[in-house]
This record gives structure tokens, C-alpha cells and sequence, in this order.
């Protein structure tokens, strides 16, 4: 069994890891800490019933392997520590996830004391990244905008279809990525009948997106993300909007995609047949409920022949896919198990 410390259990990104490795079949939880103590289920009451009382981070142990569910300044030290006392970690956060140290301090405003591990770190997209995770001791999991962003627009740039600087994605967010703490933007009166953008301009999984699509693509990538939280709770939708190249059909970039992801276990090309005689059409397109969760990613996408445009709909859980499921998926790969080990689980309907 692997032996598994959590770093911050009471947020929602650490809630799903608990919930998580606390069904998994060769992981076993040693600790999961918080600064106020008490039982699980003050913090997560569908936890309710399980003898898990939080630690004190002083009172953190080696394990197997940390999950790092942080802010990104107070992750970085816990980080280096952890990894002088040999375990591995996966941090869930954004403390290593950038190769450029220039551009990583100008996005966090901030030094980074630990340089050499952000350039050790890999990154955790396991269908990019597979063999790296497999021989990594640090493993930095990507955003959920970026990373729905960059599974569905791998493809494409890897076969370079399309205009590579000029690629638009709009990102729909469950309120759920904002975190546990309270923000007038997730209180329910404030969200519940609105659509709320933010940061709309050089957000900093914009600079993900652009670091691991530039290197699928072997030349520089430009993406214009804008992100919108919408009044559902998990999930998100990226929208990813590219020009192509040379003419192609839906049937050619679906054959694409699944030939990219045919060893993929939780990438899923959603395609269910158009109804012809409809009025509207969305059989065809993934729905971020369908994936809420869960560990998978569906991507769908059409071709707009008259405007020379593919549009592609990238849906995962931001704390599955996007998140702690994700960093399972890595601690599977790391130690050597099925990745999908405790992380079969399908969505829900309705």
C-alpha cells in the first residue's frame, strides 16, 4: 500500500483527494492536515463518519507521497522539505508548473526560492508527459482551464492545422474553482442568476496553455483566454476557437483526435450522430455534467467550412481531471500501478 500524506485537507482540492484515496485499492491515507485541527467532516460532510481527525502541518510525517493542496507561496517550502526527507510529491497548486523563471515571478509577483525543483518538476498531464511522471519525485499538476485547454487542443497543435498564433478559449468555470474561502463572486444571490468574468486578460493559465502547446508544436504557441465563472458548482467547458490552415473536414480533424488519444484511457471524443432534421444541435457536444466527478475529459468539436474555423469543446471536473483526480492519476502512474486505479468512476446523470 502506498502510504499518502495530504498537505491542506480543508479546501475543495484536498476534500476530493481525500475522497478519492480513501477509495483507492493500493493507497492508504497516513494524514491530512490542517492548522485548526478537528474532525474531516467539519470541513467536508461527505466525509461524515470516517475517523479522520486533521493534524497539525508540524506534525506532518514522511510518507510515500505528499499531495499539496497550498497556496502557491506557502507550497514551495513544504515542497523542498518533503523531497530532503525522500518522498515524492504532486503538487496540486501552481508552484512548479512553469519552465521560464522570468515569466513564472512576473505572473506570481514573487521569488521563487526553489528554482532548481521548478525545473525538475514535471508536468502532470499524463497523456503528454507519461514517461516523465514515471521517473519523476516531483510532479506539478496543471490548472483546470489549462488543462482543459490543453488536452483539446493537442491535436492540432501537434499537426500544426492550424493558425498557432491565434487561438481564442473561453473558459466556463464551476464556482467550485474559487476555492472554500468566501468571495462575493461564488456567494449564491451574487452568481445564481449571473455570468461573472475575471481576469480577463493575461490570466496565468494562459502561460501554461502557451508553454505545453508550444512545445507540442515546436514553435511559439499564442492562445487569448478569457475565463467566466457560471452559476454550477463543478466543471468546466473550455471553448477553444482556431483557424485552420488548409481546408479540412469534421470527419478528418474527428479521425485526427481519435488517433492522438487511442491509448487514452479518460479522453473520450464525444461524437453522438447530428440529428439532421433539427432545428438545433447539440447531441453532438460534450456536457460538463457529464464529466462531474470524475477523471475523464471529453472533447468534442465541429468545423465551420465557410469561416475556415474548428471549434473545440474541452469538458472536464475542475477538482477531478482538472485537479486531485489528476494527481492521482500521476501517484498511479509514479508507483508503477494501472493509472486508472480508483478512478473509474462515471458521472452522473442527471
Amino acid at each position: 500500500m502506498i502510504n499518502v500524506g495530504i498537505f491542506g485537507g480543508t479546501g475543495y482540492m484536498g476534500g476530493e483527494a481525500l475522497r478519492i484515496i480513501l477509495q483507492h485499492p493500493e493507497a492508504k491515507l497516513a494524514w491530512a492536515t490542517s492548522r485548526s485541527g478537528g474532525n474531516i467532516a467539519l470541513y467536508h460532510p461527505n466525509l461524515y463518519g470516517i475517523d479522520i481527525n486533521l493534524v497539525h502541518p508540524d506534525k506532518a510525517t514522511p510518507c510515500d507521497v505528499i499531495f499539496l493542496a497550498l497556496p502557491t507561496e506557502e507550497s514551495i517550502p513544504v515542497a523542498a522539505d518533503f523531497l530532503r526527507k525522500g518522498c515524492k510529491v504532486i503538487d496540486l497548486g501552481s508552484a512548479f508548473r512553469l519552465k521560464d523563471r522570468a515569466t513564472w515571478e512576473a505572473v506570481y509577483k514573487m521569488r521563487h526560492p526553489y528554482w532548481e525543483l521548478a525545473e525538475e518538476a514535471v508536468c502532470g498531464v499524463t497523456e503528454l508527459h507519461l514517461k516523465d511522471i514515471k521517473a519523476a519525485r516531483l510532479v506539478a499538476n496543471f490548472g483546470c482551464y489549462s488543462s482543459a485547454a490543453i488536452l483539446g487542443l493537442a491535436p492540432l497543435a501537434k499537426e500544426n492545422i492550424v493558425n498557432l498564433y491565434n487561438i481564442v478559449v473561453d473558459g466556463l468555470s464551476g464556482t467550485s474553482g474559487v476555492g472554500a474561502d468566501l468571495s462575493r463572486a461564488a456567494h449564491h444571490p451574487e452568481i445564481g442568476n449571473n455570468l461573472v468574468p475575471y481576469n480577463v486578460v493575461n490570466h496565468r493559465h494562459t502561460y501554461e496553455m502557451e508553454q505545453e502547446l508550444s512545445l507540442l508544436a515546436g514553435e511559439k504557441v499564442t492562445v487569448h483566454f478569457t475565463p467566466v465563472y457560471v452559476p454550477t458548482i463543478r466543471g468546466i467547458l473550455d471553448i477553444c476557437h482556431t483557424q485552420y490552415i488548409n481546408r479540412v473536414t469534421r470527419a478528418e480533424v474527428l479521425a485526427l483526435y481519435r488517433d492522438f488519444y487511442r491509448k487514452e484511457p479518460f479522453i473520450k471524443i464525444y461524437d453522438l450522430p447530428k440529428e439532421e432534421s433539427a432545428s438545433w444541435q447539440y447531441r453532438p457536444y460534450p456536457w460538463v455534467s457529464s464529466v462531474a466527478g470524475t477523471n475523464f475529459c471529453f472533447i468534442g468539436l465541429d468545423v465551420d467550412e465557410v469561416r475556415q474555423r474548428i471549434v473545440v469543446f474541452s469538458a472536464l471536473d475542475n477538482l477531478g481531471k482538472g485537479g486531485a483526480q489528476s494527481g492521482v492519476e500521476n501517484m498511479n502512474v509514479m508507483f508503477g500501478l494501472d493509472r486508472r486505479a480508483g478512478l473509474t468512476s462515471l458521472g452522473l446523470h442527471p
